[in-house]
């Protein structure tokens, strides 16, 4: 089989099956689409000992998670706490509110105190730092969150004393 007949025998099949995934008719049709120009290129890798309808819908699957990745950390910069993490970093990169900050988180309670310096300092993942505490990925984004909006508290009644 050709890779045309394999695109006119499969394309709708892969097609419903990325729009049960994204519900959107436009992303599905991408997803569809890129689906099928990664076969093309890998289709050399094709050993036929699968079925050619599940091959496709696996790659159609990652290539869904991976657009549904990215288009998470697009819209996460875009969120209304990247605001805040650049007005941190501008704390940070100020030297003078630099040591505020770092007096302050030296008297932070545990565990806020080690998860912020471990996801700030450390650039550690949420994961990482999770499975350090024995806890979730989402535990340390909480906590992270929890100890990100105490220091902009302090911060800002250090402002408003200021002024």
């Amino acid at each position: 089989m050709d890779f045309e007949e394999i695109y006119k025998a499969y394309f709708r099949d892969v097609y419903l099956y990325t729009k049960s995934l994204a519900a959107d008719n436009d992303i599905a049709e991408e997803i569809a689409q890129e689906t099928f120009f990664k076969a093309l290129k890998s289709l050399h890798q094709f050993d036929g000992k699968k079925d050619v309808r599940a091959w496709l819908f696996t790659i159609a699957k990652n290539t869904y998670f991976t657009q549904y990745k990215k288009q998470r950390r697009e819209m996460k910069i875009e969120d209304n706490s990247a605001k805040k993490d650049i007005q941190l970093v501008d704390h940070l990169m100020n030297e003078e509110r630099a040591l505020k900050i770092h007096r302050f988180l030296h008297e932070m309670e545990e565990p806020y105190k080690e998860v912020f310096s471990l996801r700030t300092f450390g650039e550690l993942s949420f994961g990482t730092i999770g499975h350090l505490f024995g806890k979730s990925d989402g535990w340390a984004r909480v906590t992270y969150y929890r100890a990100k909006k105490k220091i902009m508290a302090y911060m800002e009644a250090k402002q408003d004393e200021g002024n």
